[in-house]
């Protein structure tokens, strides 16, 4: 049922994202997967963050509208949420989303000798990330991560 969760997330996305960009908030992401029962989880960013008060408001919004397009034909929970301050990237999409939002990788494979890098998101083209540590630039095969979040900058 993978593919069938995928379409429904598409379909979900597109019906949202219009609705969501209207209120002042970027659509991160849209999840579809079984967790001790169907749940369909919206994911919300904005500049500043996302607060308990906008994820009500975007979830009555869409919740309702999702009601009467019944994408959806099982029974499901509704979840509206930031990404969070650690958020995993796993899309093309997401390192986009975060563009100079510092970084943490971890490679499959050594580059310079390193398996992790920390650094700046300064662009994603063609599959390739472009990081930047301290003075040094990365580019990255997004196929070479084997894992990437988003980190909290220390001062």
């Amino acid at each position: 049922m993978q593919v069938q969760e995928k379409l429904i997330a598409e379909k979900v996305k597109e019906l949202v994202e219009p609705i969501v960009e209207s209120m002042g908030y970027r659509l991160f992401d849209v999840e579809f997967k079984s967790e001790r029962g169907w749940v369909l989880r919206i994911i919300l960013d904005k500049e500043g963050g996302i607060t308990l008060g906008d994820c009500e408001e975007v979830s009555k919004r869409i919740g309702a509208l999702l009601d009467v397009e019944d994408l959806i034909p099982v029974s499901y929970m509704l979840e509206v949420s930031s990404p969070g301050l650690t958020r995993e990237l796993t899309k093309p999409s997401h390192f986009e989303f975060f563009n100079g939002r510092f970084v943490r990788l971890v490679l499959r494979e050594t580059v310079d000798g390193k398996r992790e890098i920390k650094g700046y998101i300064k662009g994603v083209t063609e599959g390739i990330l472009h990081v930047k540590e301290n003075d040094k630039d990365y580019y990255i095969p997004l196929s070479s991560i084997a894992r990437a979040n988003l980190e909290l900058e220390k001062w």
